[in-house]
């Protein structure tokens, strides 16, 4: 479905009614209701946009605005990665201030436009993020895991072509799924998803689940993994136009049958 009038998404979060949290690279929430007939997307109820708060209660401006990864925990906090300012906050809602949770070291290394990208939490609260580069093609991607009041580097996805990181969440079945983008002129865009084994704070078990080609003009950059009123496990995604009237706002989705 493409979404006209709407901009810089980056990352999403479903519930079982359809009922969906974005962010804005803008700073800004986005609420909305996914709309069916049968199963099929056919529209989206959107309400008005609210901005990311920071730790005073005020909008982000700036420098400051860029928020990539969403994820919502068991007890519905709700936690925003950025780049730019290299940062993870957490909010009891979204008009809640920010709370600013602590930063590794190595945040501080991470290139201006390709930070903390991706943030997932698990059921039991465990939370990681991962930065869209690792800053070269031989070497993975670093996936920082929260342990109390520290980040660790406890793990890491092997890259694998010209994919980098984009957004991750984790699914019902307690397995991390990563969504990665590619771009190569013209080709435009390829999207591919990868999932992995979580345990004692270490990924392994790699698998491709999907590479997409054809839609070359959407620059996937969310994934909510969730499960419908009827058991269906599935991925929906959405993409950054990055407010270029050649690109597409667009939520698409995909079904897991295993």
């Amino acid at each position: 479905m493409d979404l006209d009038g709407f901009g810089g998404l980056s990352g999403i979060e479903v519930d079982p009614d359809g009922n969906f949290l974005a962010i804005s690279d803008q700073g800004q929430f986005v609420k909305g209701n996914i709309t069916r007939i049968d199963g099929e997307i056919t529209g989206a109820i959107i309400a008005p946009l609210r901005p990311i708060l920071d730790t005073k209660g005020k909008p982000l401006t700036g420098y400051h605005t860029n928020a990539e990864g969403l994820a919502i925990g068991p007890d519905g906090n709700i936690y925003i990665a950025f780049e730019g300012n290299h940062r993870v906050m957490r909010h009891e809602t979204p008009t809640a201030p920010a709370e600013f949770l602590p930063k590794h070291p190595d945040f501080r290394t991470l290139q201006n436009n390709s930070g903390l990208e991706a943030l997932a939490i698990n059921a039991d609260g465990v939370l990681l993020t991962i930065p869209e580069r690792s800053g070269k093609e031989t070497r993975p991607f670093p996936v920082y895991v929260l342990d109390g009041d520290e980040w660790n580097q406890t793990t890491s996805i092997p890259r694998d072509g010209p994919f980098l990181v984009t957004g991750a969440d984790f699914g019902p079945d307690g397995r991390l799924y990563v969504l990665e983008r590619a771009f190569k002129f013209p080709a435009g865009f390829a999207t591919r998803i990868r999932r992995f084994s979580f345990v004692n704070d270490m990924l392994t078990d790699g698998e491709t689940l999907l590479v997409a080609r054809k839609n070359r003009l959407d620059n996937m950059e969310g994934i909510s993994v969730w499960v419908d009123q009827q058991g269906q496990t599935r991925l929906t995604l959405v993409s950054d136009n990055n407010f270029n009237p050649l690109l597409r706002t667009v939520i698409a989705e995909y079904l897991v049958n295993d």
